[in-house]
């Protein structure tokens, strides 16, 4: 299970770390899976090929999973992406080969690794529109009132998991936390998380930002936004957000909303780096060479 906070560089260590112990990346980032989101959700460039039963998206030589492959007019719940994640990891060990979970997003990687059981509750649209217009503190304030062990399960200002748990809380009148099971493990997992200073990834997080608005984000932005409709919860990630409330005329001008987009995702990255942090079984690198010791060790010893 590879992390880390966005920006510091998943996408290129798990790429080595395939290529050296002929493993298959399998991504648990939530927008990666989604067509039309290249610019803004930094899917790297890559073709399509098959491989055994289904085709797979290679990205320099490695086959990378559940990328690039829904449409945002099919939104995918936790659980879907478990169901998934797991179908492609246990095809991949059938090859022979090293399934390499690799994701920033902290909940996809728990309900995996830690094999957590949550209940299958559709997506209401009609509820979430209403939640999206709740202020952070609104909605949060709800979310302690229905489920308090919950709210203090994940980061302050989550809007996404806190919509989904009071989703699930209408729809079941029970509280999210209590309907969420540890099942056996289904694999051993290493933990790896890709270690970078603060300063270093918020420049990082900058930079690419600009790199995007240069790649032509406000254009995937307009595109998304006129072929799905504003109120899609794809649109609801960052940079796509703040550029759609700027298009919309919600914002003063670009120059603010792509300031916002810079702040917020600089604070999105503190929010992972408190979930990471309470993982203790989280082996913290900075190099492909530091990478390559600690999964080459974990190997030696799952084959004793």
């Amino acid at each position: 299970m590879l992390i880390g906070p966005t920006a510091s560089g998943k996408t290129d260590l798990a790429i080595a770390v395939a290529k050296k112990f002929h493993g298959e990346v399998i991504s648990l980032d939530s927008r990666q899976m989604y067509r039309g989101l290249d610019i803004g959700a930094a899917i790297p460039v890559g073709v399509w090929r098959r491989v055994g039963r289904r085709r797979a998206y290679f990205v320099n030589g490695v086959p990378h999973h559940l990328m690039r492959f829904r449409s945002p007019a099919r939104p995918l719940a936790a659980a879907e992406v478990k169901d998934l994640a797991l179908r492609v990891a246990a095809e991949v060990v059938r090859r022979g080969r090293l399934p390499i979970f690799c994701g920033g997003t902290g909940l996809y990687a728990d309900m995996i690794a830690k094999n957590f059981v949550s209940p299958r509750v559709p997506p209401n649209a009609a509820l979430r529109r209403r939640l999206e217009k709740l202020s952070t503190a609104k909605l949060f304030a709800k979310l302690r009132r229905l489920d308090p062990v919950y709210a203090s399960r994940i980061a302050a200002g989550n809007r996404r998991h806190a919509i989904r748990a009071l989703e699930v809380i209408t729809a079941t009148g029970q509280p999210f936390s209590t309907q969420q099971q540890v099942g056996e493990p289904l694999y051993k997992f290493l933990w790896l998380g890709v270690k970078c200073e603060r300063s270093e990834l918020y420049g990082r997080i900058n930079r690419r930002f600009d790199a995007m608005m240069a790649a032509g984000l406000l254009r995937e932005v307009r595109l998304l936004g006129r072929r799905y409709g504003w109120k899609n919860p794809v649109l609801s990630s960052l940079g796509h957000r703040q550029l759609g409330e700027y298009l919309r005329g919600e914002r003063s001008g670009l120059a603010e909303a792509t300031e916002a987009c810079k702040s917020q995702t600089r604070a999105y990255a503190r929010r992972q780096l408190t979930w990471f942090r309470r993982n203790s079984e989280i082996r913290w690198v900075r190099t492909v060479g530091e990478a390559a010791l600690v999964v080459k060790a974990w190997n030696d010893k799952c084959r004793m």
